[in-house]
């Protein structure tokens, strides 16, 4: 049986769709993710701010699967990068044989060397990129699906 999870880099996606004047609406992106890839596990990872408790319990809440990220505060900034986290999940989650084929929702070159790794294995469906003018050239020259989401947040977003 063909298992798909799926692996969100949550402020690439969320940056990006705010840049592009979108708002996204969790629960109907969760929603369209499973019905469009039959997703069994969604997983959103996230950088990690005690006041935003609430925002986090509504992401579960919709069935997302979160992993968190330490963050610091500099200046006014919050810095939280997940992407090592991000891949150790989705290769330990690999060799534990969690899914037959993953998706990545990303448009972060750093995620090159994880889609060469999952395309070596037979391992990777897709990459949804969140907006196809910020992608990566270290994914666009993986020779993989990418589906670019500029033109269908309007199927799980809200116009801002």
């Amino acid at each position: 049986m063909n298992k798909v999870n799926i692996y969100i880099d949550g402020n690439n996606l969320y940056r990006s769709a705010k840049e592009l004047g979108f708002e996204i609406d969790y629960k109907k992106f969760r929603g369209w993710l499973r019905q469009k890839y039959n997703a069994s596990n969604i997983y959103l990872f996230i950088g990690l701010v005690p006041e935003r408790v609430k925002f986090y319990e509504y992401l579960q809440s919709c069935g997302y699967i979160l992993v968190f990220k330490q963050t610091i505060s500099v200046g006014e900034k919050i810095k939280g990068n997940c992407d090592a986290e991000l891949v150790l999940k989705t290769v330990s989650d690999f060799y534990t044989k969690s899914f037959t084929s993953c998706i990545l929702v990303t448009g972060d070159g750093d995620f090159g060397c994880l889609v060469e790794f999952l395309k070596e294995n037979n391992s990777i469906k897709t990459v949804l990129s969140p907006d196809e003018n910020k992608c990566s050239i270290l994914l666009r020259n993986k020779n993989i699906e990418i589906v670019f989401l500029n033109k269908l947040y309007h199927k799980f977003s809200n116009r801002t």
